[in-house]
């Protein structure tokens, strides 16, 4: 059986698990230590509306995006804020390895279940290779969600790491199990320099009754 996750958990750490989610995020692929930025053109079509326009990427909080719809614009910002929160340089100790870790051999096809206690997450890991992570979030003011991501295809980079190229989360309430959305992303990648930066982002969702597909396309790369 599984432990309960609760913030104030003191379940003993499991060295196998921690080895295990450790080789797996130690295979993901990252931009390196030194990495400052890059600039690149971005177009985006929304169910076949285009606009276009510069943006800069040198961290998580530093994104810039100028298009000339200001929706559209804040919308591209998010993305590539998301874009740089999972690409960015960090060591395991810096983020998952900082709880305590059980894991859980279960036969499910994603893999094995690691529990990491205190952060309201479990991952499922299989072949060196994060393929499900599970989360529920709440923050006071804000209705308390829950989401699985599930990583279908990753890619192996140049420097032999994974890097994921399609997944899709699905948003659901952590009171009622009720499912509220779907996305469905597909990522493709560009080499430049010893960095492997977005090329291309297809995200299929769900809003105000009808299916939307949006694609971000990144062209004339350069590093910053």
């Amino acid at each position: 059986m599984s432990m309960p996750t609760a913030p104030q958990s003191t379940v003993a750490d499991d060295p196998k698990a921690r080895e295990l989610l450790r080789q797996a995020f130690e295979k993901t692929a990252r931009w390196q230590p030194d990495f400052k930025g890059f600039t690149a053109d971005l177009t985006v079509n929304i169910n076949g509306k285009e606009t276009s326009g510069p943006v800069m990427v040198k961290g998580p909080r530093e994104v810039s995006v100028q298009l000339g719809d200001a929706d559209v614009q804040k919308w591209a910002q998010e993305q590539l804020g998301m874009i740089a929160v999972h690409r960015g340089p960090r060591t395991f100790e810096e983020s998952d390895g900082k709880y305590s870790l059980t894991m859980e051999e279960d036969g499910h096809p994603f893999g094995t279940k690691v529990d990491i206690h205190g952060s309201n997450s479990f991952y499922r890991v299989k072949d060196n290779r994060i393929t499900q992570i599970n989360r529920k979030m709440a923050h006071p003011g804000m209705t308390p969600f829950a989401f699985t991501i599930n990583v279908e295809e990753s890619a192996v980079t140049q420097d032999q790491k994974n890097l994921t190229t399609r997944y899709t989360v699905y948003y659901y309430s952590p009171t009622d199990g009720k499912l509220n959305n779907v996305e469905s992303f597909t990522d493709t990648h560009v080499r430049v320099g010893s960095s492997d930066l977005p090329a291309t982002r297809r995200i299929i969702t769900y809003e105000n009754g009808a299916v939307v597909v949006k694609n971000l396309t990144f062209t004339n790369h350069k590093l910053v």
